[in-house]
């Protein structure tokens, strides 16, 4: 039952777990894959079995910025509090790692809110996570430069893959951060010349 059995709120629930699975359709997808898209109709939400997931708010002038991202075992609070409230997704879900997901129904999910509270502490648990990953996100923004930002996102993509190649673009790096990509080329180079980083051709690689 892969990661999910790990998650400390389930060890006592053998039944919670099994149907997650039986009332769940479960999917892989290949990175860069979009499982949801902002304004969209929110039916399931997703829990990683396997890979990553990268939660993105977009503005209407087209910039976009990381918000957190969904590990194995976990899933997207915003899809669930967006779902349960029958609201239209305020964010996009991409596939950072080649992923394997379980879809769970809006319905159970709310049917588990009420017969499971190994649940409820799942979800509390998240939402907690989250909060604090906002903050830090709010703390970063507002305090600190785009280079500290930069090196930030580059540790955590390194600490998730478990690889010190990332495979990623300039512009996909801007992205994440809300900026231009000149400026994080600009700072990339700047991490090269200090021995940071070692750049390639839509990749990098950390010292």
């Amino acid at each position: 039952m892969g990661s999910l059995a790990k998650i400390e709120e389930f060890k006592s629930s053998p039944e919670l777990l099994e149907k997650l699975y039986q009332y769940s359709i479960q999917k892989e997808y290949g990175a860069g894959t979009v499982i949801l898209n902002e304004n969209a109709h929110i039916r399931a939400i997703p829990i990683v079995i396997r890979g990553t997931l990268k939660v993105i708010r977009t503005e209407e002038d087209g910039r976009e910025i990381l918000l957190y991202y969904v590990k194995a075992g976990e899933s997207c609070i915003m899809s669930f509090l967006g779902g349960l409230h029958n609201e239209k997704s305020k964010v996009k879900a991409e596939v950072e790692e080649d992923a394997e997901i379980l879809f769970l129904p809006m319905e159970k999910v709310s049917l588990f809110i009420k017969e499971y509270s190994q649940w409820l502490d799942y979800i509390f648990r998240l939402y907690h996570k989250r909060f604090e990953e906002l903050l830090e996100i709010i703390n970063a923004i507002a305090f600190k430069k785009v280079d500290e930002r930069l090196l930030t996102l580059l540790y955590k993509k390194q600490d998730l893959t478990g690889n010190n190649t990332l495979n990623i673009t300039h512009e996909q790096l801007a992205n994440e951060l809300g900026t231009a990509r000149v400026v994080v080329s600009r700072l990339l180079k700047q991490l090269e010349e200090n021995g940071t980083v070692q750049l390639g051709r839509n990749k990098i690689t950390l010292a």
